[in-house]
């Protein structure tokens, strides 16, 4: 082979396996290297170097060899003239690299490299292949079937190929060898022999794909796929919304004369697939997701534990259709939706609340004040019980019949779950902010009764206090908290302290002479300019007289009394410090105070509430808030929870101090402590 063509030779591997030239050229270099240390018997401590022309192609070993007078050791020294060909600053006793190219590396020589380079290509392109998979998680592939068995199903990718487990087989699919087969790629592994592409033909992602691909308007926006339920092999609901005014999203996903929906249908072997208008009223999308029934009516129920339950009406010839074979309809409707759906037929529920009248107290007052229509249903249900016929209008006064009653029952009950989450905000007004950072462990309790209270989720002593006071019988619900129990808890609430938040003076006092919350520049009503670092009590105060409250200097004052409410909460404890006047603090616009540097030899004082985001509102006030924000000062007062800031004097910093529950080995102690009380 002439020296040319080993570069021609290079540039086709890299073109055939799709690598890199220069991953190439790096594995012949090693491949060379190891090739000369195994026919010369280098040492690994000696350094050896490859290089390859770039042009020509020529290979040539460069060592690193002892400058010496004598030599004695061929492969590790080399003579001062012989060096000086290389390098005319070399003197004797350097380290000098010099060329020492073989005439002939032999055949060993050629057979090692070319193992090394077959096997970082093999790495290279392995690697390769896994990123290039990578990438395509949850996208669509295209393959031929190679193999397929009782377990897995190998597809056939082109340079690699992808599994298909049974798992994720559609039930009744038959795959022969040869056949073009579409797959979800799921998760690509990195195994030693290269990577593990695991596919799907059952993930409901797969069905959005092919919606994507099949429906322009999918691809390009105008269209939204809300959710989607889906049973492989048997059927799929999918619930589309449309983001431009006009647009019809299941029109477009259906096509003309369905014909985008049914090449989604043949590709899945036949599924069904019911394409649903999303609604923003749950009970209209529930009525809509139970098709092909016709739903009569839809009665939703949402207790405070975050459980929706959704009572569905239907005409009697409509109930095993609203249902579907073996459940399936209602099943995909409640995946679709996120409500659990209980359907009931419309004489069925008339008949239930007709029978139960005599007893219902809740519903009394609307039967007094409708005995008519009452009267009537009692004579229809009558008649069906009989088994004589019903005319139409019977049965639209049994609908009527149960939105009357159904309905105002249910406007009872959420009457009911609005004063009780009233009850539950006014029990978390009494819980002092500081208890929700102080956890049960570090209470007066008993093992056991803290014990009960960790297993029932209670990890604060604040936790335990908005319990109490929103119902005792609450706490007695939990399994194995008994009367004696509750004593203890009672107890502690009754005796437990928490400190008092400091004056925002104080708090600037700690730190030193003034805290600069935040530059103000302000004209007062004579036109002059505020003087900065001035608290935005006044300024309020002022402004309030007038009918007009200034928004952002009462947010700085809420930030001035915050600081004082977390000094207090977190147990801030500034270190000892001399009797020197400390540097003020330097305030910087959005960013908590950062005190500045102390005075040399002097130690410099960082207070817990320092780490505090003071853009923060007060956790603990939920006055004139939206819902939104309510939820969002709960993350964040639960992420308070879980860390505790405490002061560390060897590394000189505030730090977060990790809690745990007690250890198990020092039960006997606790034991003993629990049988003296």
């Amino acid at each position: 082979m002439a020296k040319s063509e080993l570069i021609l030779a290079f540039n086709e591997i890299a073109e055939m396996r799709k690598l890199p030239r220069d991953v190439i050229i790096e594995a012949l270099k090693a491949a060379l290297v190891s090739a000369y240390r195994r026919n010369a018997g280098i040492s690994s401590a000696q350094y050896v170097e490859a290089r390859v022309d770039d042009l020509t192609g020529d290979p040539t070993i460069w060592v690193e060899k002892e400058v010496v007078e004598d030599v004695q050791s061929p492969q590790t020294e080399v003579i001062l003239a012989d060096a000086r060909k290389v390098d005319p600053d070399v003197e004797l006793g350097d380290m000098a690299l010099v060329e020492d190219t073989p005439e002939d590396f032999g055949r060993i020589a050629a057979q090692t490299a070319k193992q090394v380079i077959l096997q970082r290509m093999r790495e290279a392109e392995r690697e390769a292949q896994y990123q290039e998979y990578q990438d395509r998680v949850g996208d669509l592939v295209t393959g031929t079937v190679q193999s397929a068995t009782s377990d897995v199903v190998t597809i056939g990718l082109g340079r690699t190929e992808a599994i298909l487990p049974r798992s994720q087989q559609v039930p009744g699919e038959r795959y022969k060898t040869h056949d073009k087969v579409r797959a979800y790629v799921m998760e690509v592994r990195r195994t030693n022999r290269g990577p593990q592409i695991v596919v799907s033909r059952t993930h409901r992602n797969m069905l959005r794909r092919l919606l994507e691909y099949e429906v322009p308007e999918i691809y390009n926006g105008t269209v939204e796929i809300k959710s989607i339920a889906r049973e492989p092999g048997a059927r799929s609901k999918v619930a589309v919304a449309a983001l431009q005014p006009g647009a019809d999203p299941v029109g477009a996903c259906v096509g003309m004369r369905g014909v985008r929906i049914q090449s989604i249908v043949r590709e899945l072997n036949n599924e069904k697939i019911d394409v649903i208008e999303w609604n923003e009223d749950d009970a209209v999308f529930i009525s809509k997701a139970l098709s092909p029934a016709r739903v009569s009516a839809v009665f939703l129920d949402e207790d405070l534990a975050g459980s929706r339950t959704a009572t569905v009406m239907v005409p009697d010839d409509q109930l095993s259709l609203a249902i579907g074979r073996e459940g399936q309809n209602a099943r995909l409707g409640a995946k679709l939706t996120g409500w659990r759906i209980d359907i009931k037929s419309v004489s069925e529920a008339a008949q239930e609340i007709f029978e139960n009248l005599p007893g219902d107290d809740e519903i009394a007052e609307i039967i007094e004040a409708n005995q008519e229509m009452v009267e009537k249903v009692g004579l229809i249900i009558e008649k069906k019980t009989a088994g004589r016929p019903i005319m139409p209008e019977d049965y639209q006064l049994l609908v009527d019949f149960v939105k009357l009653t159904e309905g105002f029952r249910h406007r009872q009950r959420d009457v009911e779950r609005a004063e009780m989450r009233q009850q539950l905000q006014a029990a978390r007004e009494q819980v002092p902010g500081a208890a929700y950072l102080h956890p049960l462990e570090d209470t007066d309790l008993p093992l056991r009764v803290y014990n009960l209270l960790a297993d029932a989720g209670l990890t604060t002593v604040g936790e335990m206090m908005e319990l109490y006071y929103y119902n005792p019988d609450e706490l007695l619900a939990i399994d194995g908290f008994g009367p004696s129990a509750l004593e203890e808890v009672e107890s502690v609430i009754n005796s437990i302290e928490f400190e008092e938040p400091e004056p925002v003076e104080e708090v600037a006092a700690a730190v030193g002479d003034e805290v600069e919350l935040e530059a103000i520049e302000e004209l007062d009503e004579a036109g002059e300019p505020v003087a900065e670092g001035e608290l935005a009590a006044e300024p309020v105060a002022e402004s309030a007289a007038d009918g007009w409250v200034d928004e952002e200097a009462e947010a700085r004052a809420r930030r001035a009394q915050l600081i004082a409410e977390l000094d207090s909460a977190l147990g801030a404890e500034a270190v000892e410090t001399p009797s020197a006047e400390l540097p003020a603090a330097e305030a910087v616009e959005g960013e908590a105070p950062v005190l500045a540097e102390a005075a040399e030899g002097a130690p410099q004082v960082r207070p817990d509430w320092l780490d505090v985001d003071f853009a923060e509102e007060s956790p603990y006030d939920y006055e004139g808030m939206t819902d939104e924000e309510k939820e969002e000062l709960a993350r964040k007062r639960a992420k308070a929870r879980r860390r505790q800031l405490v002061y560390d004097e060897d590394a000189g910093r505030v730090i977060a101090k990790r809690r745990r529950k007690q250890s198990r080995h020092d039960w006997e102690d606790e034991v003993d402590d629990y049988l003296d009380k």
